[in-house]
């Protein structure tokens, strides 16, 4: 079975990402496909980049950058739970993603945005970073509207018809992480 890390893309206080992402958690859980992990950027301490080589290079000097490269390494895709902060995802999660290179190459990505538009534009910014990691974004996206999927913006109660576009997204993420993990085990050099 393949792993799946659900990353959860916002560490501010308040947070209305915790209680989606805790329902793409239980969603998936249910599921027997493959097996799923939660993992919070609440509780992954990283300072904004400080690197000096590029994440390309592979070479890590920081111990938190190493321990976030052995969380994310083993995963054989993503589903990135993110907020649309003034049209874009957040800092945190992009910073997340910007620390490390190969741990997502030739791995699958599924996206479960939140936000007044439903996080869309936000998605759309991540799919543009995918597309430069060699990750294989899936066509399927939840998109979860803060004036109908929650309740005084703050309480998640989504739509009924949502877990059905969460299923479609994670056979998606399942089939194409599966797919590319014959690709994974042939040695190459994408830089």
């Amino acid at each position: 079975m393949i792993q799946i890390a659900i990353i959860l893309g916002s560490t501010r206080p308040g947070r209305n990402g915790e209680a989606v992402a805790r329902w793409v958690h239980e969603v998936a859980a249910r599921r027997g496909d493959a097996q799923f992990e939660l993992v919070d950027l609440k509780d992954v301490p990283l300072p904004h980049l400080d690197e000096v080589m590029p994440a390309s290079t592979g070479q890590y000097h920081q111990p938190h950058t190493s321990a976030w490269s052995s969380k994310i390494a083993p995963f054989d895709a993503y589903i990135f739970v993110t907020p649309e902060y003034n049209h874009g995802p957040s800092g945190v999660l992009k910073n997340a993603i910007d620390y490390l290179y190969k741990e997502w190459n030739n791995k699958a990505a599924g996206f479960v945005g939140y936000g007044a538009n439903g996080g869309t534009r936000a998605v759309e910014q991540l799919r543009l970073i995918m597309g430069g990691l060699h990750v294989a974004d899936v066509s399927a996206q939840v998109s979860l509207s803060l004036t109908s999927d929650f309740e005084h913006y703050s309480t998640f109660r989504p739509r009924p018809y949502q877990e059905a576009s969460l299923h479609v997204m994670l056979d998606q993420v399942i089939a194409w992480g599966s797919a590319l993990k014959a690709l994974r085990q042939v040695p190459t050099q994408i830089a």
